[in-house]
This record gives C-alpha cells, structure tokens and sequence, in this order.
C-alpha cells in the first residue's frame, strides 16, 4: 500500500507541469451567491445548506515543500467527502510568529511583501483537489491570535515588537499589545497590501484567477477578529468596512465574511456585531461557538454541564437567529468545539459529551433546514482525519491536526477512528446537503 501511495504522489506531481486543469469554473452561475437569510449555490433555486469543518492546515498538506503530504490530503478529502462534507474553512497560511509564542510551520509570509510560493501552490492545488469534489473553500487572510502570526506579525514590523504569548497568564498582555493594530495605519496597510497579493492571484494548477473560481465560496478577513477593547470599537468596524470593501473590490463575485464569533467576539456588544455584519459588502454572519473555553463547562464534569451548555448555547444561537433576520442575511456556526470525555487528548478516546454537543448543534441546523431559516451551515472544529498527536505540544515534523499549536494535541480534532461522531455528521449531512 505505501508503495501504491509513493507512486500515486510522484504520479501527481509530474501532471502538474504539464497543465492538470480542474473542470472549468469561471461561469458566475456556479458561485455560491446570497438573497437575503438564505445562501445559493450555482444555478440551483433551492437554499444551500450545508455540513462543513475547519480544515486550516489544508494548504500546507497540500505543498511540495515542509509538512506537505499529497497522499494524506487526498484521502482526507475523499473520506470527507464520502462523509457529506463539503465546505472547508482554510487558513491562507502562516505568518512569522511571536518568539514568545509557538507558531504553525512553515510560514506563507517571513517578512512583510515576502511569500513562500511553495505553500501558495499548496492552496492552488488544495483548491484543485475541492473542486474535483465539488468542495467549497471559506479562506481567512489573517488571524486576530498568535498561533499564525496574525495581527502580531505587522505589529512587530510596525516598531510594536514581539507580541506577548496569547496563552495563559500572558492573555490579557496580549489583549492590551493586540488592540492597538486597528489604529495603526501602517499595520493597516501591510496587512492590506497582502490580501490584494493574495485575492489577485492565479492559480497554478487550474489556469483560472482566483476571482474567477467557484470553488471559493468566501473569503474572510481574519480568524476571530476582536475589537479587544471598548475604545477601539470604532477603528475596528472601520476596518472591518475598509477590509471588506477591498476584497469585495477584487473579487466581486466571491462572497465576504468576518471571520468573527459573534456577539462574544464584539466586546459582547450585540450592536456592534448587527454593525459589522449589517456592511453592504459583508455577505453573511458568522459565529463561533467554545463552551468549554467560555467558561460555560467546567473541564472536569463535561458530562454534567451539558444541560447548561444547551441552554447557554441555545440563547446564543437564538440571539443570532434573530439579528441575522434584522440584517436579512444567513448566518453559519463556522466553529464550534467540545472535549473529548474527562478532557483527555489524544485518539480513540471517548466522546460521549461531545457527539452530545455535536447532536445539539446539528439539531439546530436541521431546524434551521427544515424550516427555511437563516442558520445555512455549521463548520465544526475540526478535522483531524488520520492524523496522530506525537506529543501534547507540537513542534514541526508533527502531523497536523486541527488543534492549533498552542492548544494541546488531540483535544478538539475529529478523528477518523471517532466512529461515533463521524456517524453523526454524516446523518446530519445527509438531511440538509441538496
């Protein structure tokens, strides 16, 4: 089997230079499109609802170069997609980190304008590989934490230096460092300056400009963008406008999203969340949804917290049900994780608490399909396929998993061998995929 793997790998690398093309996608009918509180793919008449999942490493797999793995980002995608899953949320890659933070590997941007085209042409191959599947992409462009540079990495080149380590005792330095990136206008613009490198591309693979691929549903304009204090509100919608009219700019027939989780990610201020998703160039809310992290279930009776965790989750969802019908637009829980049993890491462990998390949430989305409603899709977090913890802390050589690397290894990925919950999110996907 390993030889067949090797042989297939080389056999893909060398139809490369020849001009493998992915089924042509530039007709606009094909994109993903919205009309008020519901989402439409391609010419179909029906709402698109769907079954998705954080996939963040996917480029790097993807990649000729360090950490790349052709033949396990194949059969991820095949055993997702047998599973009905098929919008994949993506990191566009990594930017150099923080020395005080451990950082993904290796890095898309080193430096300000300088881009690592070996990981550029893992996302134009991974794009590739999505399409052949009819697989959609939601690709954020930065991060608001330090698990992939993020708003740190322009801070730093701006004079702010390294940014403090998110975790831990250091969250709240970090909080005070991180807010100052909406006011600085040459951050700003670095940062902006990468989104048009980034959006303008072409695909190496395929031939198409990236504006012109349907396989990208949206892009994002950062994982969890938080204003992160009261007085930045109003730079922070500032740039969540001037962002989103960029790549709207750039890519007109791509939708745009904020990558946020919510009311919770907006200084728990639920108008400004109405204010940043209401943006005429913001096409859909996002929400994500961490009850363990929130405080809402303590780690050590995840069991016996459930019943408050349905309530606590249930307000929220309703909370955002009822402001995505005020903007007139859909809304998706692109992220939302739960331990696995007595918070242990690791596969093969018991998921009781979790599939039962899982199951809540999903019964929303089935309520949402059945009833036409503005909740269109959930992207659990998140996919960690045959991959294996090495360690509870990663360090590159590591496999990929879906936990970042500042969180412990095994602790939220789904699993293939997670038999239980793999079942779940394929009935679920069943009942709402068209």
């Amino acid at each position: 089997m390993k030889l067949k793997h090797l042989f297939l790998a080389a056999l893909y690398t060398l139809a490369l230079p020849f001009g493998l093309q992915a089924q042509d996608a530039t007709d606009e009918s094909a994109f993903v499109r919205t009309d008020g509180i519901h989402f439409y793919r391609g010419t179909s008449s029906e709402p698109y609802y769907f079954m998705g999942t954080n996939f963040w490493y996917g480029p790097i797999l993807a990649s000729q170069g360090q950490g790349g793995d052709i033949v396990r980002l194949q059969a991820e995608l095949d055993t997702m997609k047998e599973l009905g899953i098929n919008n994949l949320r993506i990191l566009i890659g990594a930017d150099a980190g923080s020395k005080n933070a451990n950082t993904v590997q290796p890095y898309l941007q080193p430096k300000p304008g300088v881009l690592n085209d070996t990981l550029l042409q893992g996302l134009d191959r991974l794009l590739a590989e999505m399409q052949k599947r009819e697989m959609v992409a939601v690709i954020y462009l930065t991060n608001s934490w330090d698990w992939s540079g993020g708003y740190g990495f322009y801070l730093r080149a701006t004079g702010h230096g390294d940014s403090p380590n998110a975790s831990g005792e250091g969250y709240h330095d970090y909080v005070h460092y991180s807010k100052d990136f909406y006011d600085d206008s040459l951050a700003v613009d670095l940062f902006h300056q990468h989104v048009r490198r980034v959006v303008s591309r072409t695909n190496t693979v395929t031939g198409l400009p990236y504006r012109e691929d349907s396989t990208i549903m949206s892009w994002q304009l950062c994982n969890e963008p938080r204003p992160f204090a009261r007085e930045t509100e109003t730079s922070f919608l500032k740039w969540v406008r001037e962002t989103a009219a960029l790549i709207k700019s750039l890519a007109p027939n791509h939708l745009v999203s904020t990558g946020s989780e919510g009311v919770i990610g907006c200084n728990v201020n639920e108008s400004l969340c109405q204010a940043i998703h209401s943006d005429p160039n913001v096409d859909y809310m996002t929400v994500h949804i961490w009850p363990a992290n929130w405080g809402w279930a303590p780690k050590d009776r995840l069991l016996d917290a459930l019943d408050n965790v349905y309530s606590k989750a249930g307000e929220y969802i309703e909370t955002h049900t009822r402001i995505a019908r005020q903007i007139n637009k859909p809304y998706v829980i692109e992220e939302f994780g739960y331990p696995r049993d007595g918070n242990v890491h690791g596969a093969g462990t018991p998921t009781l608490a979790r599939d039962s998390f899982y199951r809540f949430v999903f019964s929303k989305l089935g309520e949402s399909f059945e009833a036409q409603g503005p909740l269109a899709g959930c992207n659990f977090w998140g996919w960690g396929g045959t991959g294996r913890p090495a360690s509870k802390v990663w360090k590159a050589g590591d496999d990929y998993l879906c936990d970042p690397p500042h969180e412990p290894q095994g602790w939220y990925s789904v699993f293939d061998n997670d038999h239980s919950t793999l079942t779940l999110i394929k009935e679920t996907a069943q009942k709402v995929n068209r």
